[in-house]
């Protein structure tokens, strides 16, 4: 037996209340909560009419607005929008569209912290999502950090991360002192970092490159990774007081933690063979041991090793896991503020990515033998044409909002 909010409502705004209680604890009587929950809003046919119509008057205004993984892109010109009047527009855009699709009754969304948005930035968040177990998860730590650690990937992921922030720097609007000398630090960040490359091709190893035929002996410190801790750290000072950068920031100081642990590091590649192999086996190696479950710089690894794309994985829905016969199931889900072909499209790739994690994470944890997990994705939008859209082995499905 499931609860019922359309008997439920009917009861309430029939003028029933001795019913309503009845039902109400009855149900609870029968059926009590792991943890007590508010009192249970049940919205009439006149708030629905209400609602639908702010989402139609909110769907216009945010028309070319896409939310992709924490930031607000304006579609017209790929520009990051930081204005607090849009923001607030999609936050209650959000909120009133998931109370259309919590009186759907789906499966998997059952409970009302599955409504919630939700952000993937770690392996220890996505196992308990999945439900695994501590053992479980100390062989995914283990299975994954050797190949997420290697020396290519970790300059890949985080020269993607200072991209981003210098992104984000030139969306702001006021000019001072402290972004002009941020500005400067990125800059130099990623210009250290081309002191690291391997070789013209960013995945070959560093053996492939020869040595030089002759090497002036300097009497110079060697460059270490350290003197990238201390600019990282620097421009962290810098944009501090930037909260529509927070989100850029909170993923350099996830950075931070790697950077700290491969401090002592020559960052040099001007080398021979025997010591470019030494260096990269030192990254690996320190960064393997030292980066935990709960870590969100070996999150960010992970998804430049999975997608070459480090932006954490955000999503307004996400369901528990739940049976399907013999199979389990697990659904992600996005509000979409319009029906447009790329932003359905970018809907798509965003869910496909998140279910990549999840999917990977499953099977590298050994839980498949506690049964076959199906993942499914879910978009909702107004007026759009409900169906199955196909994308790297995923059904994702759009339905549509209506009251």
């Amino acid at each position: 037996m499931r609860f019922n909010p359309s008997l439920a409502s009917l009861l309430y705004h029939r003028n029933q209340p001795r019913l309503y209680r009845w039902y109400m604890t009855h149900f609870n009587a029968m059926f009590p909560r792991e943890e007590p929950e508010k009192e249970h809003f049940v919205p009439s046919l006149k708030w629905y009419r209400a609602a639908y119509a702010k989402l139609i008057k909110l769907s216009y205004i945010l028309q070319n607005v896409e939310q992709s993984d924490g930031r607000l892109i304006n579609t017209t010109n790929c520009s990051i929008i930081t204005d607090p009047e849009v923001m607030s527009h999609m936050n209650s855009f959000n909120s009133t569209a998931k109370s259309f699709i919590s009186s759907q009754q789906m499966p998997c969304l059952s409970k009302p912290n599955e409504l919630k948005s939700i952000t993937l930035n770690s392996l220890t968040k996505i196992a308990e999502l999945l439900s695994i177990t501590a053992q479980q998860r100390k062989l995914v730590r283990i299975t994954i950090s050797p190949q997420v650690t290697q020396h290519h990937i970790w300059r890949g992921a985080f020269l993607e991360v200072l991209k981003d922030v210098k992104l984000g720097i030139d969306s702001l609007k006021c000019r001072s002192t402290s972004r002009s000398m941020a500005e400067q630090i990125v800059v130099t960040c990623i210009s250290f970092l081309a002191d690291t490359a391997d070789a013209p091709s960013p995945g070959s190893p560093s053996w492939v490159k020869l040595a030089p035929v002759k090497k002036v002996e300097s009497k110079e410190v060697r460059r270490k990774w350290e003197e990238v801790v201390e600019m990282s750290e620097d421009l962290t000072k810098c944009l501090s007081r930037e909260h529509a950068l927070l989100y850029d920031l909170t993923k350099l100081e996830a950075m931070i933690e790697g950077l700290k642990q491969i401090r002592d590091v020559v960052i040099e590649r001007d080398v021979n063979h025997k010591e470019a192999r030494q260096q990269d086996s030192s990254i690996q190696w320190k960064l393997t041991k030292n980066l935990g479950h709960s870590s969100k710089c070996l999150f960010t690894l992970l998804l430049y090793y999975l997608y070459g794309y480090v932006r954490d994985i955000e999503v307004e829905v996400c369901g528990g896991l739940c049976k399907n016969g013999k199979k389990l199931r697990f659904c992600v889900g996005k509000v979409l503020t319009s029906n447009d072909k790329e932003m359905v499209l970018n809907g798509v790739r965003q869910l496909s990515r998140a279910l990549g994690v999840f999917k990977f994470v499953w099977q590298t944890s050994g839980a498949g033998s506690g049964g076959e997990l199906e993942l499914h994705g879910h978009l909702w939008c107004v007026g759009a044409e409900e169906r199955i859209i196909k994308h790297r082995g995923y059904d994702i499905l759009l339905h549509t909002i209506r009251p």
